[in-house]
């Protein structure tokens, strides 16, 4: 019977984001906030991008893994950021239901890739500290751009068997969001078929790409802090420990707000604390990238000091 009365609802064609707030002066607050964030992102990550491009001392694995991490999040934070400023903004709530669909697979191709390219840089420090006579010799350019390549064709790939399955489900309604994205958990809430398929998948192949590289992020840490306690001076040990403290970080700040947002039970946490965790790895994450390696970085210090002491034509 319930079968039946689906098929006689016309399927959504659309759905509502409902976004954070309906207050006009909050969202006016919102909106400038966010599109600063999003202007330093873009910007920042762009910047590294330059730096690495026209600066040959910068040309390593370290940094060409750098590059594409920094044009992950420029489209990463791409993806979603607009279409929030708008909803804040012009109230433009509406997406189609192909556009939310296509939103969904950019954001979990582009999560997932993060995850790997994380993995394969933690990689690199592991071989740069604790082989780092071999090192020239086992990180050539072909493998390093082996393992972006694969790293970014892996995800998009899996990431389009989930996405295969979402286009299969119909939706009926209701069709509000209670988001400010397509996220794939209130995606299939408003579907009117059975998507215990769809969960399934989508919970092995995310579980792959995120638990697998972070047991290879742990065990290259573990052998990289077992090489660096061997070190016998403190600054060698300090030296050896400041090559890979900023990835560390990044690490830390990016499995830390997935792990706060997806792995708090959902019956403990409110809407309001789900769009507030959502709001650190899609906004303030990639923000941070540039700011932690520009921070904690001579190469990247060096490589601004050498832009800002150059005539204006310098990259011409």
């Amino acid at each position: 019977m319930v079968n039946l009365s689906w098929e006689n609802q016309s399927s959504v064609v659309e759905f509502v984001l409902r976004g954070f707030s309906s207050t006009r002066q909050l969202n006016i607050f919102l909106f400038m906030m966010f599109l600063l964030f999003y202007i330093l992102t873009v910007s920042g990550n762009i910047l590294i991008v330059l730096l690495v491009l026209f600066n040959h001392h910068l040309h390593t694995p370290m940094y060409f893994f750098l590059v594409n991490l920094s044009f992950l999040e420029i489209w990463y934070t791409s993806n979603i950021v607009p279409k929030m400023l708008l909803i804040i903004i012009a109230e433009q709530k509406t997406i189609s239901v192909a556009g939310c669909l296509t939103q969904f697979y950019f954001f979990g191709s582009l999560a997932a890739t993060e995850c790997l390219l994380l993995a394969v840089m933690s990689y690199d420090r592991y071989l740069a500290i604790c082989q780092p006579l071999r090192y020239p010799m086992l990180m050539t350019g072909h493998l390093c751009i082996g393992l972006a390549a694969s790293s970014w064709l892996c995800c998009f790939l899996l990431t389009a068997i989930t996405m295969a399955l979402l286009s299969r489900l119909t939706f009926c309604g209701p069709n509000e969001i209670d988001h400010f994205f397509c996220d794939f958990t209130p995606l299939v809430h408003l579907s009117c078929m059975d998507t215990s398929l769809t969960e399934t998948i989508s919970y092995a192949t995310s579980s792959a790409v995120t638990l697998i590289p972070f047991i290879l992020i742990t065990a290259s840490y573990s052998c990289i802090l077992a090489a660096i306690l061997r070190i016998p001076s403190g600054t060698g040990r300090q030296k050896a420990f400041s090559t890979c403290s900023s990835h560390l970080t990044m690490v830390t700040v990016f499995y830390g707000t997935l792990i706060a947002t997806y792995l708090v039970p959902s019956a403990n946490s409110s809407r309001l604390w789900h769009k507030g965790s959502s709001l650190l790895y899609t906004i303030l994450t990639p923000m941070f990238n540039p700011i932690i390696y520009s921070l904690r970085n001579r190469d990247i210090h060096e490589a601004l000091k050498k832009c800002f002491s150059q005539k204006p034509g310098f990259l011409r």
